[in-house]
């Protein structure tokens, strides 16, 4: 596509998209939403910048091979499962613990964290495996 008015929007707008999809990341973690709607707002993002691009720009921007993505997803995933399990939980139980900071005090982190960021990295690189095929044909 050779639109300058649109190749000059998308500049602006993926950081803005890309940040919506990191809060609707975080902010899925307590509400609806989490893993798969932020990493599928992540990859629309990166569609939106190959359509007006190309494949192979978009494919630079990413720096991840897709099947890195998707098998680091998986293995986070899995992680979160099997942590408890090793510790005599039963699978999939949520673990937390606080770390304290000087900057932003007290961070809550839990496994539940860990399987959302794995499901954002695998539905980031499912999806970006189907568009830049489908653009590439």
């Amino acid at each position: 596509m050779d639109s300058v008015i649109l190749k000059t929007a998308i500049r602006f707008l993926m950081p803005l998209i890309l940040l919506s999809s990191v809060f609707l990341f975080l902010r899925g973690h307590n509400e609806p939403g989490g893993g798969f709607v932020g990493g599928l707002m992540a990859s629309g993002a990166i569609v939106l910048y190959a359509i007006t691009h190309s494949a192979a720009a978009a494919r630079q921007v990413v720096r991840v091979p897709h099947r890195v993505l998707i098998g680091s997803g998986l293995l986070m995933s899995l992680s979160s499962g099997l942590l408890p399990l090793f510790l005599g939980h039963p699978f999939l139980t949520g673990m937390w613990t606080t770390i304290t900071t000087t900057g932003f005090g007290k961070i809550h982190l839990g496994t539940p964290l860990l399987f959302d960021l794995g499901v954002f990295c695998v539905v980031t690189g499912v999806t970006l495996v189907f568009v830049f095929s489908l653009l590439e044909e």
